[in-house]
């Protein structure tokens, strides 16, 4: 231990420990945030790689090994190579669950009985079914 502080004390520089220095600190939120952001980026660069399918499994798996060798650098290639298409991507993926989302609502909440028997009754009307028919949709909708 007594060389470890001879040594850090003869360079003009003592460690306080993590709680040290507020600049410490700070460095360390620093890379931890930047972390995170690079894994951030990673991981929405796979997803859209998985969720193009107009590039082949070659291509996927190149860039896959591309962003692992060369971090940040092959994270910029990819979204300045295939940003707009990545938003693309994005944007039809959101209107398709919209869309599933608004179909199931309608189909869950279908129809109110008056809204059945109305209809019923415009194709009784229209001679499209029968009187018995009319009854029974009638005491389907009722029950």
């Amino acid at each position: 231990m007594r060389i470890f502080t001879e040594a850090v004390t003869t360079t003009g520089y003592q460690y306080q420990g993590f709680w040290g220095s507020f600049w410490d600190l700070i460095w360390w939120f620093l890379a931890i945030f930047i972390f995170f952001a690079y894994l951030m980026v990673l991981f929405s660069i796979i997803t859209d790689l998985f969720r193009d399918h107009k590039l082949s499994g070659w291509w996927k798996a190149v860039w896959i090994v591309v962003l692992l060798l060369t971090n940040w650098l092959g994270a910029l290639i990819y979204l300045i190579a295939r940003g707009r298409g990545m938003g693309e991507r994005s944007a039809a993926q959101a209107q398709a669950y919209q869309r599933a989302q608004e179909d199931y609502i309608k189909q869950a909440a279908g129809t109110s009985p008056a809204d059945e028997i109305a209809k019923a009754k415009a194709l009784l009307d229209a001679g499209t079914i029968t009187q018995a028919e009319y009854d029974q949709i009638k005491t389907k909708a009722l029950s």
